[in-house]
């Protein structure tokens, strides 16, 4: 019951990640095609976390904590970049 559950989980995150690849091409504004990155950046590091709990590698935990911090810091500088800041 529980595997069919994450199955569910994993489907509605890749509809997730389509979704937002869908507003990051069609986005009108730089600022919504970057929320749509982030957006699938946040999604891929829950299916990299699914990906460790069905393969049982640990390490991909910490490839997944990596992976968001690199996601925030790109985030940030992105958020920099349109107000002019840089």
């Amino acid at each position: 019951m529980a595997d069919l559950i994450y199955n569910i989980a994993a489907i509605i995150a890749l509809a997730g990640i389509v979704l937002s690849f869908i507003r990051l091409i069609i986005g009108p504004t730089i600022a919504d095609r970057a929320v749509a990155l982030d957006g699938m950046t946040i999604i891929s590091i829950s299916l990299i976390v699914f990906i460790a709990y069905y393969s049982n590698r640990i390490i991909y935990l910490d490839v997944a904590i990596v992976y968001g911090l690199i996601s925030f810091v790109g985030i940030v500088a992105i958020a920099r970049y349109l107000e002019r800041g840089i």
